[in-house]
């Protein structure tokens, strides 16, 4: 079974190539979407509960700087909907995580 780091890792880079895709209309990532994936990255790489991770919006440790934590939110948003419909099977593993811890 994968590490639920690199599973969140996979689920954050979908729901920022959905975004910038239909909402701002890039084919491809734009500097702003990459930026945003790259500190996203980052930041699951340095999460100090690794394995035993409870979904970002559950953590008492709020690791994102704000800025970030507010274009992430606005991904977020747009994009949880949306993955039923384009990966409803990645949304719905998600949603089970997060609703275990």
């Amino acid at each position: 079974m994968r590490n639920c780091v690199e599973e969140e890792k996979d689920t954050v880079e979908l729901m920022i190539r959905m975004y910038c895709r239909h909402r701002e209309g890039n084919k491809e990532l734009c500097a702003d979407c990459a930026q945003l994936l790259d500190y996203a990255r980052e930041r699951l790489d340095r999460c100090r509960f690794s394995g035993n991770k409870p979904s970002c919006r559950k953590c008492l440790v709020h690791c994102y700087r704000k800025d970030m934590r507010a274009r992430v939110r606005a991904v977020m948003r747009w994009a949880g909907p949306r993955m039923l419909l384009y990966h409803p099977v990645i949304a719905v593993k998600h949603l089970v995580r997060d609703l275990r811890k």
